[in-house]
């Protein structure tokens, strides 16, 4: 397992303790050699000093629990993902070391944004379904409170998974209105509902993360490892899914009201779990966005099928094409395939920060992200594959140096 050690707890326990004997161990010589002099002003017994030394030592030892041998063991081994290093809090511009891919003439637009993705044909495409099985208790409570919620807000918004045969789809013209009437697709403005409603809850977790670890910072007066820049620019990139969908249609006070209401119940619910468990936290997200990145595939599905008429051929907005930095023909379809990649990587990365140690590890992702294709493919890395991705990241960063 290649994981860096942690050196910085037992290194100053350690030195405590020795501190501690060195001390103890010359107020003890000195006072039994003054306590001789005084009694009776006869040379000090050698052996009898050193016989008192030594039990008051082992004494000390027994009493001092960082001496014993098996607490030192237990903390040389203890080890940690990542470690304090340069880029470990996230690449600094001045590095000139970490590139920019897929850099094209927009790049000089959209600046209010922080980093957001850039993706390739390819990459759009390549996004699968997948579900990480639960390991633990608290991996099978998440996973059956998504399904739960999944159920009532599927309810509430009229969506239903019910694939379309063959034969129907070979009909022309396609009977969509008849197929909407049986609730066996969803038209432009319920997707349009859904989508808005899953976006404005989306975009809580990270800032809620972000925000808690920037307290626990301050508060501790320590660095956070990287993880609250990650954690933001994940709630940044879902406010982008929200406002780019608003620039197709501006919800009723009805929707702006039911968002209000989920909003605050989820944000405090969230809230109050993070403080207990990030762990418990971040795999509710990664098993969210597993039900995101299946809610986008069904839409993109249906899309290309045809049965959503009213999206074949809409242009993207200008916001989706300066953000993820899009071809000025680029349509909606391919605004939909980018936010699908995008909660496909929020799938990777909080089922990934949740197998890390939450207190000790830096974020294997402050240096870079993982590649897009392993991104939309897998489900997150194990704790071992973070540790040797950070190596991996840190040694890219060290040769990009020094070819400068």
């Amino acid at each position: 397992m290649a994981l860096v050690r942690q050196p910085l707890r037992p290194l100053v326990c350690g030195t405590i303790a020795r501190s501690s004997t060195i001390a103890y161990r010359n107020f003890a010589s000195t006072s039994w050699a003054g306590h001789s002099a005084r009694v009776d002003n006869k040379p000090r017994d050698d052996s009898v000093s050193q016989r008192s030394f030594h039990q008051s030592r082992a004494e000390l030892d027994n009493a001092s629990t960082a001496l014993k041998p098996e607490v030192r063991k237990r903390e040389a081994e203890r080890t940690v993902v990542g470690e304090e290093t340069q880029g470990s809090e996230g690449p600094h511009y001045k590095d000139q070391v970490m590139p920019i891919a897929n850099a094209s003439p927009l790049t000089s637009q959209g600046s209010w944004t922080m980093m957001n993705p850039i993706y390739t044909d390819e990459e759009l495409n390549v996004v699968k379904i997948v579900n990480r099985p639960p390991t633990t208790f608290s991996d099978r409570f998440v996973q059956r409170l998504v399904k739960f919620l999944k159920r009532g807000f599927d309810f509430a918004t009229g969506y239903k998974s019910i694939p379309i045969d063959d034969a129907t789809l070979a009909l022309r013209p396609l009977p969509v209105e008849q197929l909407r009437a049986k609730g066996q697709l969803l038209s432009d403005k319920n997707w349009l509902l859904r989508i808005i409603l899953l976006e404005s809850i989306a975009g809580v977790p990270g800032m809620v993360g972000g925000t808690l670890r920037h307290l626990r910072s301050l508060r501790l007066l320590r660095r956070d490892g990287g993880w609250i820049h990650t954690l933001l620019e994940e709630a940044e990139n879902e406010r982008m899914h929200l406002l780019t969908f608003m620039t197709i249609a501006q919800p009723s006070w009805f929707v702006r009201a039911l968002v209000l209401g989920a909003q605050g119940v989820f944000y405090n619910a969230f809230f109050l779990t993070y403080l207990v468990s990030p762990r418990t936290a971040h795999r509710f997200v990664g098993y969210l966005e597993e039900e995101a990145v299946r809610t986008y595939t069904h839409c993109i599905s249906d899309i290309e099928k045809g049965l959503v008429p009213e999206w074949e051929n809409v242009p993207a907005p200008r916001i989706a094409i300066d953000y993820w930095r899009l071809p000025e023909d680029a349509k909606l379809l391919d605004v939909i395939k980018a936010v699908r990649a995008d909660e496909a990587t929020h799938r990777f990365v909080n089922h990934s920060l949740s197998d890390l140690d939450q207190k000790r590890d830096f974020n294997p992702f402050a240096l870079g992200e993982a590649d897009a294709i392993t991104r939309g493919t897998t489900f997150g890395f194990t704790r071992e594959q973070s540790a040797q991705f950070v190596k991996e990241q840190q040694q890219k960063l060290q040769n990009q140096a020094k070819r400068l």
